[in-house]
């Protein structure tokens, strides 16, 4: 039987596995359309703005590790979409967005809601694709899932012109594709993988540092015993975090920017640094010219131009996380040599010291709430097992440093790009995904105002998400660089005319509550956590003078951390000692 190209559209998601597509209807898409109301395989969630489709897409793939799927028309449709596209190819996602364009005929024409797609998205995407043939399209669409799900992940768009989803042919769906011009490495080469495991044995103050590709790759059960047989401390980005145990003894907390005390000067101090799976971005490194002086550096990735991008490795070696890890785990077996227990107790001893600082220390009293103390309540009523959306922000970095995740795909945010509005689209596709789990996502002001018009389609979706708005009246992150680095001017950074937010998430159906004292937080979390048919969006009105501790400062290595005042009379106090 001949189908449409809408039909043959449809039909290939089907056959891929495809539960969820996330869209937003137009023009140039109704064909496409009209065939998802003629089947039932495919799911398809109507959001409120394109932008909160690919962010939900972003967020299922993140927590499931499918690729998310988004449907948009052209023009406008496709535009929107280009914040979410960029926010998933920044943190290697895998997504497939499929966008309508203006019939074949008239490309070129600046016909109504015409835009090159393929130019537009073509810096921030894995692979893209215009369909000018309708004979290609299902080779076309498998392609784009190949290209999204392996090697290093990434978003891929496939543009169809509406007079191809109407013309008609056979339909057959390819079990598999042959690029030859991509072919990923998915093995370590065995002799770096030998000089690897070799420096890694001979160290004395050795790091374990990993980022997203270890959640990516599935590759967490493999570092846990990696880890765990070494006995060396391991430390996460905020990409990274639930790639390994944070309540286990030998995680030495997140790095970077804002990282642990302990971590940034173990990474500082180190002699060999085993990097697996991340990206040496500079909210990680600080000052090159400062990172790591003494490390000799072996860098994992399954992305060869990835390695000594930023930082010059020692020992590069390309491929799979999981396979290399594997690899190393029975390379360091069959070693005679083994890790040298004394310097190993020594190296753990002044870890010890350093964590003993507790850099992200915190003073709650009765009169304000402090966003780090609602943080922790979270983690303390759900026990560690709920999952945690964020948009960017001091709240993003809140819940990264005192939220313990244990698992992966746990901790969905916006890492490389930042982008606020990710949050709550994100917690849609978390939702969706796991229906029965308690989904939080943890917002300020400033971000949640972005993609609020979610709360519609959460409403449509009965997706009982748990929105908590730590609201101190500014954009915090960018008052605490004002404070910082520019003389206390809050230049636009005070959140004025402000809504009642109470009323508005009422507005959209929802449970509104206003929390206002310390005394009154844990309640609040304890009723929204219990109702399992409900979103609940709490706002908490706290402190606005809080920031967000230790800071790296621009230029400044990670011996170089800004410190609470109170942590830096205790540490220079334990120094004089």
């Amino acid at each position: 039987m001949e189908l449409t190209g809408a039909d043959i559209t449809i039909r290939c998601l089907a056959d891929e596995g495809v539960e969820y597509i996330f869209g937003y209807p137009g023009g140039a898409a109704l064909h496409i359309y009209d065939a998802l109301h003629r089947q039932e395989d495919v799911k398809h969630i109507l959001v409120r703005h394109e932008q909160g489709a690919t962010h939900a897409a972003d967020g299922y793939a993140r927590s499931t590790g499918k690729p998310g799927v988004v449907l948009v028309t052209s023009g406008p449709g496709v535009t929107n979409t280009v914040t979410g596209i960029a926010t998933a190819y920044m943190d290697s996602i895998p997504m497939v967005v499929i966008s309508g364009q203006v019939p074949s005929s008239v490309i070129g024409q600046d016909a109504f809601q015409e835009v090159d797609a393929v130019g537009v998205t073509r810096p921030c995407v894995k692979h893209n694709f215009l369909v000018k043939d309708i004979e290609l399209l299902a080779e076309t669409i498998k392609k784009a899932f190949h290209i999204a799900t392996t090697g290093k992940p990434g978003p891929v768009v496939v543009d169809i012109p509406k007079d191809i989803t109407a013309q008609k042919t056979e339909y057959h769906y390819p079990d598999s594709v042959f690029i030859r011009s991509y072919q990923p490495t998915r093995r370590g080469h065995p002799k770096q993988i030998k000089k690897a495991v070799e420096a890694l044995l001979a160290a004395k103050r050795p790091v374990i540092y990993t980022g997203g590709g270890i959640i990516l790759g599935e590759a967490h059960e493999e570092l846990t015993e990696l880890v765990k047989l070494l006995g060396y401390p391991c430390t996460n980005t905020l990409m990274g975090l639930g790639g390994y145990p944070a309540t286990d003894a030998l995680f030495i907390g997140m790095l970077g920017m804002h990282g642990t005390y302990e971590s940034n000067m173990a990474m500082h101090e180190c002699d060999v640094l085993l990097a697996i799976g991340a990206r040496f971005d500079d909210r990680v490194t600080g000052d090159l010219a400062k990172f790591c002086p003494y490390a000799k550096i072996i860098h994992v990735d399954v992305d060869p131009s990835s390695i000594s991008k930023n930082v010059p490795a020692q020992i590069p070696v390309v491929g799979e996380a999981k396979l290399v890890i594997n690899e190393m785990i029975e390379a360091v077996k069959a070693s005679e040599t083994k890790p040298d227990a004394d310097a190993l107790k020594g190296w753990w001893q002044t870890i010890d010291q350093w964590r003993a600082l507790d850099s992200f220390a915190y003073d709650q009293n009765d009169e304000v709430i402090k966003p780090q103390f609602v943080v922790e309540k979270l983690y303390e009523l759900t026990g560690g097992d709920a999952f945690v959306t964020s948009d960017v922000g001091q709240h993003q970095m809140f819940a990264a440093q005192f939220y313990k995740f244990d698992k992966p795909r746990r901790w969905i945010n916006s890492g490389g790009l930042g982008t606020m509005g990710f949050g709550l689209p994100a917690a849609m596709g978390v939702q969706l995904a796991h229906r029965d789990a308690t989904v939080a996502t943890v917002t300020g002001e400033g971000s949640i105002v972005m993609c609020i018009q979610e709360l519609s389609t959460c409403l449509q979706y009965d997706l009982p998400i748990k929105v908590l708005n730590l609201n101190n009246r500014y954009l915090g992150m960018v008052r605490q660089w004002q404070e910082f680095f520019y003389e206390r001017r809050y230049s636009h950074s005070y959140m004025d005319a402000l809504p009642d937010f109470v009323k508005l998430a009422e507005s959209f159906g929802h449970v509104g509550v206003r929390i206002e004292k310390p005394g009154d937080v844990e309640a609040a979390l304890k009723e929204a956590i219990n109702d399992r048919k409900r979103l609940y969006f709490m706002d908490f009105i706290t402190d606005q003078t809080e920031n967000v501790y230790p800071m790296i400062a621009a230029g400044k290595g990670h011996h170089e951390m800004h410190l609470k005042p109170a942590e830096v009379d205790a540490h220079e106090q334990r120094e004089l000692a």
